[in-house]
């Protein structure tokens, strides 16, 4: 009997210490969500500032189920309706902005996209910018990398 009282304290240590190292995580888990949160809003709002490229961390299947309950606040984003081909029938605003940009100012631009708010155009060209595909001289956007028809035209 006595090996077997012995079993069944060993049994309780083991299950407790688990429950510790399960709080633990679950402790973790959630300070590392407002540290990823914080990072979204400071790499938002901070101005040049930069964020270190790291690789996300990794956590285990059952931190992700954990986290799954919570919700985030605000609207939730809606889809558009997408025509059945998959393919759109006219040419989006990043589109139509990679192909104005022919050495036009960014006034021209938005002048040009009809139907597209000034800051969404700004958007995209900032877009662009990052992305290396545009860029400026003397004030004026000049594209870096062929448009659409210029490669097909090419090939």
């Amino acid at each position: 009997m006595a090996t077997l009282d012995e079993i069944t304290k060993e049994k309780e240590r083991v299950g407790e210490a688990l429950a510790r190292v399960d709080a633990q995580r679950e402790k973790l888990v959630s300070q590392l969500s407002e540290l990823e949160a914080a990072e979204r809003v400071l790499a938002r709002y901070g101005k040049n500032m930069q964020p270190a490229k790291m690789a996300p961390a990794r956590t285990p299947a059952t931190a992700k189920k954990a986290a799954a309950p919570v919700r985030g606040r605000g609207r939730r984003a809606t889809t558009t309706a997408k025509p059945a081909g998959g393919m759109r029938s006219s040419s989006n605003l990043s589109d139509q902005v990679l192909a104005l940009a022919t050495g036009k100012t960014q006034q021209e631009i938005t002048a040009a996209c009809k139907n597209a708010r000034p800051n969404h155009v700004g958007a995209a060209i900032a877009r662009h910018k990052r992305a290396g595909r545009v860029e400026e001289r003397d004030g004026k956007l000049y594209a870096t990398q062929p448009t659409g028809t210029e490669q097909r035209v090419a090939i």
